[in-house]
C-alpha cells in the first residue's frame, strides 16, 4: 500500500544473465531501493517482442515493492527494434518451449541469488508470455505465484501444436506447483471464452488453488494503453486484482 511519507526510490537498467545452456542473454531489471527484503517477479514477454510496454511493466511491478526481471526472449534472434525482431522470431516459428522455459528459470534464479529478496519469486505474461507463465508454472520448480493474463494456446491441439510449441499447457495442469491468477476477456478469440472454460475445468478437477476473473468489453491485450484494444476501465480492475493476489502469495 502507497502512502504519501514511503520513502521510494528505484534502480531499473539493462543487464545480462544466465540462462538456457548457460547462454548470456539481456535482461531488464527494476528493483524497488531499501534494505528489505523484496519479493521478485519474472515478466515475460509477448509474442510481439520485448518492447517498451514491458519495461514500464517492471517499474510498475518495482514501484509496488517487487524486485523485477524481464528477460528478452529473443535475445539470440538478434538487435533491433522489437517489433521487427518479434515479427522475424514469428516467421521463422517462434522460439522453442524449452529453450523459454530455460531463460525463464535462469531469470528466477538470478533473482533468488539476490541478497533482498525474501525467497519469494512470482511469474507474470501476457498473450503467448501468459502461455509461457502457465506451462512455467508446472514445469519449473520454485515459482510461488503465477499471473496468466489472455494465455493464448494454453489449450491446443492438431495446428497450434508446432515443433517448437510441441506441447498443450493445460495436460501439465496436475504439476502446477503454485497458485495462479488468470485474467481474460470475454471478447477475446486467443484464449476463447470455451477454452478458458476447459481451462477452469481442469484446474477444478485436479484440486488447484486458482482465481479467473473474466471481463465483458475486453478483448485480447487489453491491458496494453498504446494499442485500440486497451480498455481502461477492465484494466485498472485487472491490475487491481494482480497486486491483491501478490500480497497474498509473496508478501
Amino acid at each position: 500500500m502507497y502512502t504519501t511519507d514511503m520513502y521510494e526510490g528505484m534502480l531499473a537498467e539493462t543487464t545480462s544473465i544466465r540462462s538456457h545452456n548457460g547462454d548470456a542473454i539481456n535482461a531488464y531489471i527494476a528493483k524497488p531501493l531499501g534494505a528489505g527484503p523484496f519479493p521478485g517477479m519474472v515478466l515475460i514477454h509477448h509474442a510481439p517482442g520485448w518492447d517498451e510496454w514491458y519495461r514500464e511493466a517492471a517499474r510498475r511491478y518495482a514501484h509496488h515493492g517487487y524486485i523485477t526481471i524481464s528477460p528478452n526472449l529473443y535475445h539470440r534472434d538478434g538487435d533491433g527494434e522489437p517489433y521487427e525482431v518479434g515479427a522475424r522470431v514469428r516467421a521463422a516459428g517462434g522460439i522453442p518451449d524449452a529453450q523459454a522455459l530455460g531463460d525463464l528459470e535462469g531469470a528466477m534464479q538470478y533473482l533468488r541469488a539476490l541478497p533482498n529478496l525474501n525467497g519469494k519469486v512470482g511469474i507474470f505474461g501476457t498473450c503467448s508470455g501468459g502461455r509461457l507463465s502457465f506451462l512455467s508454472a508446472c514445469r519449473i520448480k520454485g515459482f510461488d505465484a503465477a499471473i496468466e493474463c489472455w494465455g493464448g494456446r494454453v489449450v491446443a491441439s492438431g495446428d497450434d501444436l508446432t515443433d517448437n510449441q510441441p506441447v498443450a499447457p493445460i495436460d501439465f495442469t496436475n504439476d502446477l506447483s503454485c497458485p495462479l491468477l488468470g485474467i481474460f476477456g470475454n471478447d477475446d478469440q486467443a484464449p476463447t471464452p470455451e477454452q478458458v472454460n476447459q481451462h477452469e475445468e481442469k484446474l477444478k478437477a485436479a484440486g488447484k488453488k486458482y482465481d479467473f476473473h473474466r471481463y465483458d468489453g475486453a478483448g485480447h491485450g487489453f491491458f496494453y494503453y498504446h494499442t485500440p484494444n486497451y480498455r481502461q476501465e477492465q484494466a485498472v480492475d485487472g491490475w487491481s486484482k494482480i497486486f491483491t493476489f501478490l500480497e497474498s502469495n509473496l508478501s
